[in-house]
């Protein structure tokens, strides 16, 4: 498996490294370079690589052939799963469906992958609040995105989330596309959280705490 930085770092990247080498450099021009002063500066340029080499790690993403199953509801995202339970569905389907949901810390990759293959039949952006993404009512209130994919043998929907630090959701498609299975669906800068709503007939393959990996791990399973 090899690493790449995603698109979405093409221009946060850049802007990070200006702001940190000017901050640097202005309080080396006013904080003397000797005594306390010396060791101050070297603790502040030493804190600003390491929070710059964050903000790289956050836009890196693995580069690997996802194991395809018709069968299967691939992990959509990298993170801890934080939910798992029986739910009313509103949005699209007005049935029970399986939730289960995947935190994204910060230090975790945020490019998103489609769960299952088939074709986009739904898609709405729903602008909104930036609760905490682990709030319970960050699924209905917060900004976010709603993605239903179906097949001939089963169908998904799934929300992108935001939270309190990220503030801003990338999608790559429209209704009406064709998915792949484990392809990219899009990016959330800065921490948050996805949900897949899954059919009652799934046989979920994770629990509580767990760790995931987008397009690796198998969320649920079909007989």
């Amino acid at each position: 498996m090899k690493l790449g930085l995603h698109r979405e770092g093409n221009n946060v990247i850049p802007v990070f490294f200006i702001l940190i080498i000017a901050l640097l450099y202005g309080l080396h021009y006013v904080i003397p370079f000797e005594g306390i002063g010396m060791y101050a500066l070297i603790i502040l340029d030493l804190a600003g690589f390491i929070f710059f080499g964050m903000v790289v790690s956050f836009f890196r993403y693995p580069i690997f052939e996802v194991q395809k199953d018709p069968k299967h509801f691939m992990a959509p995202a990298d993170g801890e799963v934080v939910v798992i339970e029986k739910v009313m569905e509103t949005e699209y389907f007005n049935e029970e469906r399986l939730q289960v949901s995947i935190f994204m810390s910060p230090f975790n990759t945020h490019m998103n992958r489609y769960p299952i293959s088939g074709k986009l039949k739904y898609f709405k952006y729903h602008p909104g609040k930036f609760l905490v993404a682990w709030h319970p009512k960050s699924s209905t209130l917060n900004e976010r995105t709603t993605f239903v994919v179906e097949n001939e043998t089963t169908s998904v929907l799934f929300r992108q989330i935001a939270g309190a630090v990220a503030r801003r959701i990338r999608w790559y498609d429209k209704e009406g596309d064709t998915i792949t299975q484990g392809d990219e669906l899009g990016f959330i800068k800065f921490g948050s959280r996805v949900d897949l709503f899954l059919p009652l007939d799934a046989k979920v393959n994770v629990v509580l705490k767990q760790q995931v990996r987008a397009g690796k791990d198998i969320i649920a399973k079909l007989d």
